[in-house]
């Protein structure tokens, strides 16, 4: 499965990938906002593998796609939507994106992307996502593709020994 848009190509995951990944995964600016302190290659690989795994799974109900540079093929993240069930009308929506290559709209055009293909594609009628509360720029990306805050959640995420809010997002397919 492919997806492209402007500046990036959105494609399935290899096993090569994980050396790209953990560059972006090690970065002290990317696991501010995860559960682990540390990837190690064997955490990485698996971590692809998850991702490879799911796109062999009948039927599919998560497709989580490599992000890369329309321009020259560099693996800067991934991006995905996830359904429970093969027969949901609802799904999730989640990224992640090397910092270098924060700020410079990636992320919202990914996002996007996986966005249309969930309501298009996969006949979803709403699509919610989550983030980080003091993530502002990751809160941006789900408002800047439509998404509207449904809630706040007070100290529901314990991460790194301590307590975080978290902003739930939802956007509702086109009747």
């Amino acid at each position: 499965m492919i997806i492209t848009t402007n500046r990036l190509v959105l494609r399935e995951f290899a096993e090569e990938d994980w050396s790209a990944v953990i560059a972006y995964q090690s970065d002290p600016r990317y696991l501010h906002y995860y559960d682990w302190q540390e990837r190690t290659e064997q955490d990485v690989r698996a971590f692809v593998r998850m991702f490879i795994a799911q796109h062999e799974e009948e039927p599919r109900t998560k497709f989580q796609l490599a992000i890369t540079l329309a321009s020259n093929g560099q693996l800067i993240g991934n991006c995905g939507i996830r359904k429970k069930t093969s027969d949901a009308q609802e799904a999730d929506l989640g990224y992640e994106l090397d910092p270098r290559y924060w700020g410079c709209g990636y992320a919202t055009e990914a996002a996007r992307a996986i966005l249309t293909f969930g309501f298009r594609e996969l006949g979803l009628h709403r699509v919610l996502a989550w983030c980080i509360a003091e993530n502002a720029a990751s809160a941006h990306v789900l408002e800047k593709i439509g998404m509207r805050q449904e809630g706040h959640l007070r100290q529901n995420e314990w991460m790194q020994g301590r307590w975080w809010d978290t902003l739930l997002y939802a956007i509702l397919g086109p009747p």
